[in-house]
């Protein structure tokens, strides 16, 4: 009696058992348990097991059990899974769907093989086999050095891909061209493409390594940039290797002109680590733009300048390396439509940029910032570029047109947003976390309104989160934190690239990008324009319920 009473008595530290009282069940108090252990023999299970949902531990060890129903995938929340000492012979595809499983202890069954499915078990610490007949191909990498992480990665990788590829994104129309003034109608597409060294099996669980390989995104990359075929293209995380050796003679043969810089960090880098950092890029179709001047704005450099008064600044946002990239572009005549060739040639340039902004959620302060010093330069840019340009030729810096795409790793209700879209953000904002850089940002950026920085640009997002839920899709975090700006007063949007099918993402149970089918973990963006000529009437754009 004793020795059965050892048997099922609990002897794992980390099970707790919580018994309650006549008196507890009196007085109305419920358990709120997670965890379930069935042990003594068990051949059969209930059914209605698998309506418990909310189990996060499911002992089923010590039984009889002779298989496992395909219902387990249900249990979706199980971090803890004991089948060890069973009479299993085989496994149900539907155990790969407990993807929250830390814990998967198999031992002393009777499996001869395993489902290809448990390589989607990305969560796995700790996997039990010992005791079982598995073939040789199985146990060899199983008792290698990380032999659980590999094995993952082994039977993931040779999981057959039967998910087809998602539904063509639609396009969304907005508003129609007013053909009554002269413009440029054009697309602009901003893209983070997933540089190569941050796809990693680490980074990226859930998803195959030959999926991850630069060598097969690059070319799911390509075309699904020749698929928009956007005449503007503002990317992120590009590698400087991949733009100079593959993006820049890609996008050549396909008429396009292109910029590029790396990160800060690469000037301080010898020359074979260098072409692995990445940065931002900005490409333009030749035949509708022309360069005037490219610009690069390094956000270490201006806080290292800037930070008189606050050791934060020094401390937190220098040392972080991220750039803003502009490109201020002439629209050429043959773009233009309505417009003679004499009112062309004196037509306002189009300042292009793309932004990479800091990513930690700790750091919002330094997004905010880094956003900040990247509006005050652009205007620096377009002042700079009014006083220089060609005399008979000079510009009123303020009626070029912004375009600004990036990844700003900013969700819509940040301070960064805020003052992108409004044009102004309070100096007590909370996003400065109150670390004192009132004073090195009232010089930096001056103010038009007591307590607030602002800037003149009137920006507005092409996109809004009742049309896209989510630009960034991965198993830990899904939001919107890409963006095209425009400037209100002389564009209007007509028409954006819709989301990614929220049907073929559920019902193929898509945890996360990157994907077979999708290359990076970021969804592309692409807006189409209509630019007004600058002789046209500044009316506000008609598009309801856009700022």
């Amino acid at each position: 009696m004793s020795r059965n009473k050892d048997k099922y008595e609990n002897n794992n530290p980390r099970r707790q058992t919580v018994f309650l009282s006549s008196e507890d069940i009196a007085a109305g108090r419920k358990t709120n348990w997670q965890a379930v252990e069935i042990t003594g023999n068990v051949r059969n299970l209930s059914p209605s097991l698998w309506q418990f949902e909310h189990l996060t531990a499911l002992y089923l060890n010590d039984n009889n059990l002779l298989r496992l129903p395909p219902d387990i995938g249900l249990l979706v929340n199980l971090k803890t899974l004991d089948l060890s000492s069973n009479k299993l012979r085989s496994l149900p595809a539907e155990l790969g769907d407990l993807i929250q499983l830390r814990e998967l202890l198999l031992n002393h069954n009777f499996l001869r093989v395993l489902p290809y499915e448990i390589g989607k078990l990305f969560h796995l610490h700790v996997l039990g086999l010992h005791g079982n007949p598995l073939g040789k191909d199985i146990l060899s990498i199983y008792n290698e050095p990380n032999g659980t992480q590999k094995l993952l990665t082994f039977m993931l990788d040779n999981l057959t891909v039967s998910t087809g590829p998602p539904p063509q994104r639609p396009w969304i129309p907005l508003a129609r061209p007013n053909r009554s003034r002269p413009a440029c109608i054009f697309t602009v597409m901003c893209y983070n493409v997933l540089c190569d060294k941050y796809a990693t099996r680490q980074m990226y669980g859930y998803c195959q390594s030959w999926a991850l390989a630069w060598e097969y995104r690059k070319k799911a990359i390509l075309d699904e940039i020749r698929h928009y075929s956007a005449d503007i293209i503002s990317l992120q995380e590009v590698e400087t290797d991949q733009f100079y050796n593959f993006f820049k003679p890609e996008l050549k043969n396909d008429g396009y002109e292109g910029i590029f810089s790396p990160k800060s960090r690469a000037k301080t880098m010898a020359e074979n680590e260098r072409k692995y950092v990445d940065g931002c890029a900005i490409f333009f179709r030749a035949s509708r733009f022309s360069l005037i001047k490219e610009h690069l704005v390094e956000f270490n450099q201006l806080a290292m300048a800037n930070a008189e008064g606050s050791d934060n600044m020094l401390n937190r946002v220098m040392p972080k390396d991220n750039i803003g990239l502009a490109a201020l572009l002439k629209v050429k005549e043959s773009a233009w439509e309505g417009l003679s060739p004499e009112a062309a040639q004196l037509a306002q340039p189009i300042l292009v940029c793309t932004a990479h902004i800091h990513w930690d959620p700790e750091f919002c302060d330094v997004k905010l910032i880094q956003t900040m010093m990247l509006s005050n330069e652009l205007k620096s840019i377009l002042d700079e570029a009014g006083h220089s340009f060609r005399p008979g030729h000079k510009f009123d810096s303020n009626n070029v047109q912004l375009l600004l795409c990036g990844d700003f790793n900013s969700l819509p209700d940040s301070g960064v947003i805020e003052f992108l879209s409004s044009g102004r953000v309070s100096m007590d904002h909370q996003d400065f976390k109150e670390l004192g850089y009132k004073a090195c940002l009232q010089r930096l950026c001056g103010s038009d309104t007591p307590n607030e920085f602002t800037h003149s640009f009137k920006l507005a997002s092409a996109y809004s989160e009742d049309i896209m839920p989510y630009t960034n899709y991965t198993f830990d975090f899904k939001g919107i934190i890409d963006y095209i700006f425009y400037t209100r007063t002389g564009m209007t949007p007509l028409g954006l690239l819709g989301p990614v099918s929220a049907d073929w993402l559920r019902e193929n149970k898509v945890v996360g990008c990157p994907h077979p089918h999708i290359p990076s973990d970021h969804f592309p963006l692409l807006v189409e324009l209509e630019l007004w000529h600058t002789a046209s009437s500044q009316t506000p754009n008609g598009l309801i319920g856009r700022r």
